[in-house]
């Protein structure tokens, strides 16, 4: 059990190193009457603590710097021994608390409600055997199978759904802006769109199983990208003509790293409805569209 000497003995390297750092306004405060003692600190995940160099004496300073500008990378991080300096440790750890929070997070019902989404789950039964089980998540169970047959267009041009995958934060955080673009771009190109819906423990193959229920010529899948340390609003949508039980990734495109800081989800949505008509017009998607568009384009 750790005492409260070594607690103290903590709290001061921390403190000594904020301080080094040239972090003002670092102090420790002893409630009046005794007490235990409390530790006033800054947001060491703000983009002042993250953009700094924490090596000693760096080589060229100014390279360091301009290399460190074009990366959110993790650089100049320093090392105490065969340790990292105690700063870049504080901002990992807050940061895998980030990624563990998207991969548990549960989606707001009232997005759902907002775009008129039902539920239905494939055949994972909690998040622990979703990330075990991959397999899983490609397949619906036989209840969400029922509820696609009974309230799901058939044969539509075009099939939208949405998916948790490893982050229902990145869904919330862009469906409010991405799909009204969608919709309204297959509305304007004359094309007919299926029922959406929402897919709890979805995997990207998933579209493979939910084409064996509505049979759509393109399928669409909004679904939450792995997140990343400090990163977990980035969502993508997976694209494919006419999936099969046997499609794989070769047959499938993406428009990926979808958020405001990386591919705006305004602008993803444009991309998203003209690949699909790239899609409709070659009849193709994946790699096969790729060779026929760079055949024409000879």
């Amino acid at each position: 059990m750790i005492t409260q000497q070594q607690i103290d003995a903590i709290i001061d390297a921390v403190v000594a190193e904020l301080k080094r750092q040239g972090v003002g306004n670092v102090r420790r405060n002893v409630p009046s009457g005794g007490g235990d003692l409390s530790l006033d600190l800054p947001d060491i995940t703000t983009p002042e603590f993250r953009t700094r160099s924490y090596i000693d004496k760096p080589f060229k300073p100014d390279v360091l710097r301009a290399l460190m500008a074009t990366t959110p990378s993790r650089m100049g991080i320093g090392h105490a021994g065969p340790r990292y300096r105690n700063i870049p440790q504080f901002i990992f750890w807050a940061d895998h608390a980030v990624t563990q929070d998207a991969l548990f997070k549960e989606i707001d019902p009232a997005l759902l409600q907002q775009f008129n989404l039902f539920e239905v789950q494939t055949q994972v039964s909690s998040r622990q055997e979703y990330l075990l089980r991959p397999d899983l998540g490609r397949k619906l169970s036989d209840a969400a199978r029922k509820t696609l047959q009974e309230k799901c267009v058939k044969q539509p041009d075009v099939q939208v759904y949405v998916a948790d995958g490893l982050s229902a934060a990145a869904i919330e955080h862009n469906l409010r802006d991405i799909f009204p673009v969608i919709q309204q771009g297959l509305q304007q190109a004359g094309l007919k769109m299926g029922t959406p819906f929402y897919v709890k423990y979805g995997r990207v193959g998933l579209m493979n199983d939910v084409n064996s229920v509505v049979d759509a010529k393109v399928v669409v899948t909004l679904i939450g990208e792995r997140p990343g340390l400090g990163r977990a609003e980035a969502m993508s949508a997976y694209m494919g003509y006419r999936p099969q039980p046997d499609s794989t990734d070769a047959d499938r495109d993406v428009v990926c790293n979808i958020f405001n800081g990386g591919t705006n989800p305004l602008e993803a949505g444009a991309y998203v409805v003209e690949y699909i008509k790239r899609m409709l017009k070659h009849q193709a998607s994946g790699i096969k569209l790729k060779l026929i568009e760079q055949g024409q384009s000879k």
